[in-house]
């Protein structure tokens, strides 16, 4: 077996690479060039078998969305997480990742894995600690290998990428402790690993033994998602040292990851200033060598609370009109609670509008002509048409039938001083009749 990122190099085109260039309508064979070099990632585990519809992320194509599930210690039923996986992926999430911490995370990891379509991603140190306290009482009293084996257990079971903290390093962590951030570490995994760090007095395991974590990524083709532990959790902390000071370690290891054929992704900020955004995208493609951003909001303010999806969709737009790739979805529960379905609805959609946002200023295949298609229907008020274009079709149907009685061709807003139908009259173009 082989890596992706091997067989391209080796100049084999596989099935994954056929499937991705026929989903964005590009050559197979500028697919397999950038997995070659690194700047497109496929991520497919050779164990996750229920995976039919690969993605690839990365360098001239369409912007993907991701959607967290999971389990925590306050709700660890997995079946409710089965629910919001697919609903993710009703909604068009390209992939999902399973952050549990309950009491069953190998239960509702395998059963995510088994049942998802899309890509899964993973936070190994998530089990790793929560394993930790079991066996040895504290977060901080676990072992490298405790690490290391949680990595291979979700390689096993078909995690086709994992976020793996190597960049919170001990010059990391005294760069934000002299700069005196405001919110220190929010990265769940980060908090983990800087404990972890402190406590022992020595430097990052994952870092360490990164090789032995290119071992397994590279039997099972698990892409690395270089995580961003120092990632700043307000806007006053955006593009600090602490942050830049990781990226700088990721850029490094990208080269390493590389040198084995490994594919690698890279994290970005969670809140950043809307002014500085684009820098920030422009510095991780500098710096981490084109290799495809995958980014969490960003969160343009502070201040909205069960708004925070529309807060990311601002940032996120932005961010990918400036270079990122994938962006991770933000529900209007963040900062608040475990989502709901409903949350998990919201969040993809709204994240699926910023990504599409942007690919139209991207030129991405397809992005202006669906925009097109749906200024077409709208002129004939094809409604019908309309609602089969529309990123949520379900809302979109609800809010006609609810506001606009059946046999009505207009809408509700304009009634009968329909711009559209008077333009219309004098264009020798009348619209069809409704088609409700």
């Amino acid at each position: 077996m082989s890596t992706q990122m091997q067989a391209a190099r080796a100049g084999r085109i596989t099935d994954q690479m056929k499937q991705v260039a026929a989903e964005e309508k590009i050559p197979v064979e500028t697919i397999r060039e950038r997995v070659a070099n690194g700047t497109i990632a496929i991520c497919a585990n050779i164990n996750h078998r229920s995976l039919t519809a690969p993605r690839g992320v990365g360098e001239g194509l369409r912007t993907k969305v991701n959607a967290n599930i999971g389990t925590s210690s306050t709700f660890p039923d997995p079946a409710p997480e089965l629910d919001k996986l697919n609903e993710a992926i009703k909604c068009g999430a390209d992939s999902v990742m399973d952050l549990s911490t309950g009491s069953n995370i190998d239960q509702s990891r395998r059963t995510i894995i088994e049942h998802s379509t899309v890509m899964v991603g993973t936070v190994p140190i998530y089990q790793a600690t929560v394993e930790a306290i079991r066996s040895h009482g504290a977060i901080v009293k676990m072992t490298e290998d405790d690490l290391l084996n949680a990595i291979e257990k979700q390689a096993i079971d078909g995690a086709d990428f994992m976020t793996l903290h190597c960049g919170v390093t001990r010059s990391a962590i005294e760069r934000m402790r002299t700069q005196h951030r405001e919110m220190d570490i929010v990265s769940r995994g980060g908090s983990f690993m800087a404990a972890w760090i402190l406590h022992n007095e020595r430097e990052n395991p994952l870092l360490e033994r990164y090789d032995d974590l290119l071992d397994i990524c590279e039997k099972y083709d698990v892409t690395i998602s270089l995580g961003d532990g120092m990632r700043p959790g307000c806007i006053a902390d955006a593009t600090d040292r602490a942050q830049l000071t990781e990226l700088i370690t990721l850029g490094e290891l990208v080269e390493r990851a590389w040198a084995r054929g490994v594919q690698v992704m890279v994290e970005g900020p969670g809140h950043v200033p809307f002014d500085q955004i684009a820098a920030n995208m422009k510095l991780e493609k500098r710096l981490c060598h084109n290799a495809p951003f995958y980014v969490l909001g960003p969160l343009v303010t502070d201040v909205a609370p069960g708004y925070d999806h529309i807060t990311a969709a601002i940032g996120g737009t932005m961010a990918a009109i400036s270079g990122a790739d994938f962006l991770c979805y933000v529900t209007p529960a963040e900062h608040l609670a475990l989502p709901t379905i409903e949350d998990v609805h919201d969040g993809v959609i709204v994240s699926r509008i910023a990504a599409h946002a942007a690919d139209i200023v991207k030129g991405v295949a397809g992005a202006r002509e669906w925009d097109l298609e749906m200024a077409r229907a709208r002129k004939v008020l094809d409604w019908d048409r309309q609602m089969e274009l529309a990123i949520d079709p379900e809302l979109a149907r609800s809010k006609r039938s609810a506001r606009n009685r059946s046999d009505e061709d207009a809408c509700s807003m304009c009634g009968e001083y329909c711009a559209v139908k008077m333009i219309a009259r004098y264009f020798d173009a009348p619209p069809s009749s409704c088609r409700d």
